[in-house]
């Protein structure tokens, strides 16, 4: 399958770094054993959204014990440690970014993330030169999975959606994606393993599944 040659818009967590197997935890112990009033959510409700459209989501389908400035702070210190120690960039990352630089092509990060948290990842593992890097905090309407935040990032890259890859894991980002109208791949990995990844366009398998997608051997 042919990609379009235009901007590749990637998604932070479970795509850059290993993060979701992280927030999955901190979901067990606490958002879902304690921040939630009753009720069992399942991650991939919530995963791929930010952490204050978390909260409004689980009160309003699950009724909540804390307050949103409670849950906020708690994402907050977890975040300082996950992404600055915790984490591990996906392997190939530096290169394929290199790849695409080379070829031309405008490279973004698009993340429902804040942009502190994403900092910290560029710093921490040197990313390099972006063409743009997009928090959902940048942006007046809601978040993943509706497709704002993607139409922004083409917009501001001056691109058309249709002319944009857009590498995702989360079944709200793929959607998100999706109904913005780029071309969208999965990445699949092991925190991911088990959903329905097929309302993308392609399903990158691992990191090696990644690559060959932009080397054009899949």
């Amino acid at each position: 399958m042919d990609l379009p040659d235009g901007a590749v818009l990637f998604d932070m967590d479970g795509v850059l770094v290993d993060s979701e197997t992280y927030w999955h935890r901190f979901e067990d112990e606490w958002v879902f054993a304690t921040a939630v009033a009753s009720g069992d959510p399942a991650h991939e409700e919530v995963t791929g959204m930010s952490y204050g459209e978390i909260y409004d989501y689980l009160d309003r389908e699950y009724g909540t014990a804390v307050s949103k400035a409670e849950f906020v702070s708690a994402y907050d210190d977890r975040a300082t440690s996950l992404y600055g120690e915790d984490v591990a960039l996906t392997d190939g990352v530096p290169d394929l970014f290199d790849t695409l630089r080379a070829a031309g092509r405008p490279l973004a990060i698009v993340s429902s993330a804040p942009q502190a948290w994403i900092s910290i990842v560029r710093e921490r593992f040197a990313l390099g030169d972006l063409d743009l890097v997009l928090s959902a905090e940048d942006i007046d309407e809601p978040g993943k999975p509706e497709p704002h935040i993607y139409e922004r990032a083409a917009a501001a890259l001056g691109c058309d959606p249709a002319d944009c890859v857009v590498v995702e894991d989360s079944v709200n980002g793929i959607e998100a994606a999706v109904r913005a109208g780029a071309f969208t791949v999965a990445y699949r990995t092991t925190h991911n393993a088990a959903l329905d990844l097929s309302q993308a366009d392609l399903v990158a398998e691992g990191p090696e599944g990644l690559r060959d997608v932009f080397l054009g051997e899949a």
